[in-house]
């Protein structure tokens, strides 16, 4: 069994995550869920291109989006929970049958910092934007303005 790097594995998923690149590293290329994340992706990115060409207001693109922002928020938690594991508990689980051992420094913290904080700011962002689509196509024209 090949040596399996936490930092690395952290850092697949908080920047390649939605793409399936951390699932690829930790499993191999048959992992379905690493090909559930592929798919995720195309079809959020899908759904942004019909968002956009319709001004926020395709009911297909809002779904298609919320599929690829399930893919980009289950990665980007990933590598917080694969950064916030315990080198004991990681080994055993990844590097059992290796000599090699994995030991986390400060550059998995900041992956999980970074993880943490883009997810943070992605997922306010994805919240205001589909609030104020929401009331805008709710609420009468005038009632904005007063």
């Amino acid at each position: 069994m090949a040596y399996k790097s936490k930092t690395v594995a952290a850092l697949l998923a908080s920047v390649l995550g939605t793409l399936g690149g951390h699932r690829f590293y930790l499993y191999g290329p048959r992992d379905t869920f690493g090909w559930l994340h592929v798919l995720g992706t195309l079809l959020g990115l899908s759904g942004w291109h019909l968002l956009m060409r319709s001004q926020l207001m395709s009911p297909l693109g809002w779904g298609l989006a919320i599929c690829g922002a399930v893919s980009l928020f289950s990665s980007l938690l990933a590598a917080i929970v694969y950064g916030l594991r315990p080198d004991d508990a990681w080994n055993g689980r990844f590097n059992s049958r290796n000599s090699r051992k994995s030991s986390s420094g400060w550059s998995v913290i900041l992956i999980v910092s970074l993880s943490l904080f883009v997810g943070a700011g992605l997922l306010m962002f994805g919240l205001v934007v589909g609030f104020q689509t929401y009331f805008e196509a709710h609420l009468p024209p005038n009632s904005l303005s007063q």
